[in-house]
């Protein structure tokens, strides 16, 4: 009896002592820097020290007169880069999870730009977009269209910089609606295909059996596309002007210009918006899982 209590205690506790690494790296990569970064965006600081001023840091970048246009792009551009992955992903992931031919190679072609670098892809698509020399305009042009100015013109440099994003992610967004296709069972689709065809496929099988894929790159693409900076700094610099800029170049600008207090308020500022805007969207999409 002794010991098969001994055992009974030893399998009661054995198991946390997995917490403990897990619980060591999130304190000290995740909670004290998130706590150093709320304390030091209370203060003027430097690499050398650090006044605290209370909350002028918040009051003064709430009131940078380019901080509403900066959250406008910011909502606009992963509103616009979430929507499009859904849309451009999800027939991409149909047409690669039916039987066509070369079925590996086009997954590969479509995935591989994810795993290149944000950085290296911004510096080629700002080389290819250049007005006059840029290979997609050369390429415009011999079919009559006329030059455009995809990074220099305010009103679409910032959906110049989407498109890039969308074409850059797609891969992601693709796998996981692969995953979710391939989850539903055949026999859906083959009650389907007595019933009606592709259309019926589509809107009655694939629709809402990959709605779980669907929430996920939705919200994995909205909260990328509030956190997008290297895409952007690599292709415009925000510009031109302020026109492409969104809150995190705007953070960045601050850095740059040697307010550090400054930009770790803007930082903190961006968690709460972050936080603020993912976290009610994902109890909709798991109460929406819930009912289906």
């Amino acid at each position: 009896m002794e010991s098969q209590s001994r055992a009974k205690s030893v399998l009661l506790t054995y198991p946390h002592w997995f917490y403990i690494p897990a619980g060591l790296l999130f304190v000290i990569f995740f909670l004290i820097p998130t706590a150093m970064s709320f304390y030091y965006s209370l203060t003027r600081w430097s690499l050398f020290d650090a006044t605290f001023i209370g909350l002028d840091n918040y009051i003064t970048f709430l009131k940078d007169p380019q901080l509403k246009l900066a959250f406008r792009n910011t909502i606009i551009y992963a509103l616009l880069t979430s929507g499009l992955k859904v849309v451009v992903a999800l027939p991409l992931a149909m047409l690669l999870t039916s039987r066509i031919k070369f079925q590996g190679f086009f997954r590969s072609v479509i995935y591989f730009p994810v795993l290149v670098s944000t950085v290296a892809v911004g510096i080629t698509f700002y080389a290819l977009m250049q007005p006059s020399t840029g290979l997609i305009n050369v390429t415009l042009r011999s079919f009559g269209v006329p030059r455009i100015d995809w990074l220099g013109n305010p009103a679409i440099s910032l959906f110049s910089v989407v498109i890039v994003d969308v074409w850059k992610g797609i891969g992601i967004a693709m796998v996981l609606f692969m995953a979710g296709i391939q989850s539903i069972p055949l026999e859906y689709f083959d009650a389907a295909r007595l019933e009606g065809g592709a259309w019926v496929k589509f809107r009655h099988v694939i629709l809402p059996l990959s709605r779980n894929a669907t929430f996920t790159v939705i919200l994995l693409s909205f909260i990328g596309g509030l956190r997008s900076f290297d895409l952007i700094w690599a292709m415009t610099h925000g510009g031109p002007g302020f026109a492409s800029d969104v809150l995190t170049s705007v953070i960045f600008k601050e850095y740059q210009a040697g307010f550090y207090g400054l930009s770790t308020a803007g930082n903190v500022v961006m968690f709460a918006l972050v936080t603020l805007i993912a976290y009610p969207l994902m109890r909709f999409f798991n109460r929406m899982e819930l009912e289906l």
